[in-house]
């Protein structure tokens, strides 16, 4: 039997090995302080590789992992052919136009604006096919908040949590384009060779997500 492969974004792994251990998966290694970016579980035959949020897509689409674990915002923004199967109710935040109080009426009369953002094409598809506004779009990959306070843009499109970073730096939520939380994909040609293990997975982490909703 083969190995099926999980692609993991480094980072927030808390709630994911939680899911992962209430399975009867054992995550102990990957728990531990260690520079590894691959782990095995041998008595299920599985392999978990570590990578950034936004090449898990990619290692999944491409099949060198047959299984990711993702937000919403970075399959919207990267665009990769795979199957979402799972909202795994985890990370909870929004994808959100946000800038001064002033910049409302600029949205409001669809004005030709400047945008800042580390997700382009999710707010190029905003803007363009959902609000038909033009916009100019600018990529940054650092603080975007700063793009309206020193005048780079007139608004940012960026993702909100709790919002006081914004109120800290004097902005708001103007528009919400779309929820966001974790999710799992699935590459396309593994979801049929490997379909009978897959969809035991699936079945199993929606048992998980069932009883942790009735729990609370």
């Amino acid at each position: 039997m083969r190995y099926l492969t999980i692609a993991l974004a480094k980072g927030r792994l808390g709630k994911t090995f939680e899911m992962f251990e209430a399975i009867g998966i054992n995550c102990d290694e990957m728990k531990s302080d260690t520079r590894k970016l691959i782990f095995t579980d041998e008595e299920h035959k599985l392999k978990f590789i570590l990578s950034k949020a936004s090449d898990v897509p990619t290692y999944v689409e491409y099949g060198a992992a047959d299984i990711g674990i993702v937000g919403k915002d970075t399959i919207l923004e990267e665009g990769r052919k795979l199957f979402e199967v799972i909202d795994l109710d985890m990370a909870k935040c929004r994808m959100c136009v946000i800038g001064p109080e002033s910049s409302a009426e600029l949205l409001k009369h669809k004005e030709l604006i400047r945008v800042a953002t580390k997700y382009p094409n999710i707010a190029k598809d905003y803007f363009y096919n959902t609000k038909h506004q033009t916009v100019e779009l600018i990529k940054l990959h650092g603080s975007v908040e700063l793009a309206p306070i020193v005048g780079l843009s007139e608004v940012i499109v960026d993702i909100v949590e709790t919002g006081s970073t914004l109120k800290a730096n004097g902005l708001q939520v103007l528009e919400e384009i779309c929820p966001l939380s974790a999710r799992m994909v699935v590459n396309q040609v593994s979801m049929k060779m490997e379909k009978e293990r897959i969809t035991k997975l699936i079945t199993d982490v929606r048992a998980f997500l069932q009883e942790r909703a009735q729990s609370k």
